[in-house]
C-alpha cells in the first residue's frame, strides 16, 4: 500500500525517464497521503503541486499548466474527484487524468452520478507498492493509445492523424510553441501532444539522444504509418 511505498531505488531508476519535465497536480484531502505522493513523485523527477480540494486543484491546474492531474475520488466536503476530472476533461482534454483511490469501484467512493471521463487511469491505493507504479500510471494517462506501441501487419508503428501532424511539424523544426501556433492550440496542448507522440513511438528519455530527432528519423525511414 502507499504507506510502504518503495521510493529510493525507484527514484534512481526512474529519474532519467521523465520525458519532458512532467508537471503533475495532486489533489488529495488527506494531508499525509498528499505529502507522501508529492515526495514520491518529486523523487523521480516530476514537478508537483498539490491541493486538498477540487476547487483548489482546479485553480492550481489553471496556474501550473500540468501535463497530468492525479486525484482521489472522495475529497470530503465539496466537489468530488469525479467533478474535477470531468471539468478538466471539458476544459483541457489534453491533460492526462489519474484516479488514485482507496475504493475498488467509483460507486463505492462517491454518490456523484456523473461517470468518469474517457481516458482515466484508475489506480487503487492498496495496490501501490512502488513509485514505479505511479510513474507508469502517469505515463499511461498521457497517451490515447495506452501504454504500448501499436503496429500494423508490416511492423510499422501506427499513429493517429493528429499525432502524425504533430510529428510532421516537428520534422519542420518547429518548437512546441511553433506547433501550438501552427495547430491553433495552446502551448499546453502542444506539449501534451508531443509527449503522446513520443510515447506512441516507444521513445524514452535518454541523455545520449534527442527524441525529436529520433521520432522524425523514424518517419523518414518509413517505420511509421499515419491513419
Amino acid at each position: 500500500m502507499i504507506a510502504g511505498m518503495q521510493v529510493d531505488r525507484d527514484a534512481e531508476v526512474l529519474a532519467g525517464e521523465c520525458v519532458q519535465h512532467w508537471r503533475v497536480v495532486v489533489v488529495e484531502d488527506e494531508e499525509f497521503t498528499r505529502s507522501l505522493l508529492t515526495q514520491t513523485l518529486t523523487s523521480v523527477g516530476i514537478e508537483v503541486r498539490s491541493a486538498p480540494s477540487a476547487s483548489e486543484g482546479m485553480a492550481l491546474i489553471d496556474q501550473f499548466n500540468p501535463h497530468v492531474v492525479m486525484t482521489d475520488l472522495d475529497l470530503g466536503v465539496g466537489p468530488s474527484g469525479i467533478h474535477l476530472l470531468n471539468k478538466v476533461h471539458a476544459q483541457a482534454p489534453w491533460i492526462g487524468k489519474v484516479v488514485l483511490t482507496a475504493h475498488a469501484s467509483p460507486s463505492l467512493a462517491t454518490t456523484d452520478p456523473s461517470a468518469l471521463p474517457d481516458g482515466v487511469v484508475y489506480v487503487v491505493k492498496a495496490d501501490v507498492t512502488s513509485a514505479e507504479q505511479l510513474f507508469e500510471a502517469i505515463r499511461s494517462s498521457l497517451t490515447n493509445e495506452g501504454d504500448h506501441v501499436v503496429r500494423d501487419a508490416e511492423d510499422r508503428i501506427v499513429l493517429s492523424a493528429a499525432h502524425g501532424e504533430t510529428l510532421r511539424l516537428m520534422g519542420m523544426g518547429l518548437s512546441n510553441a511553433g506547433i501550438a501556433e501552427a495547430r491553433g492550440t495552446t502551448l499546453r496542448a502542444a506539449e501534451g501532444m508531443v509527449q503522446r507522440v513520443f510515447l506512441a513511438l516507444g521513445l524514452r528519455s535518454d541523455a545520449h539522444y534527442n527524441m525529436r530527432v529520433l521520432a522524425v528519423k523514424m518517419l523518414q525511414q518509413g517505420r511509421i504509418v499515419i491513419r
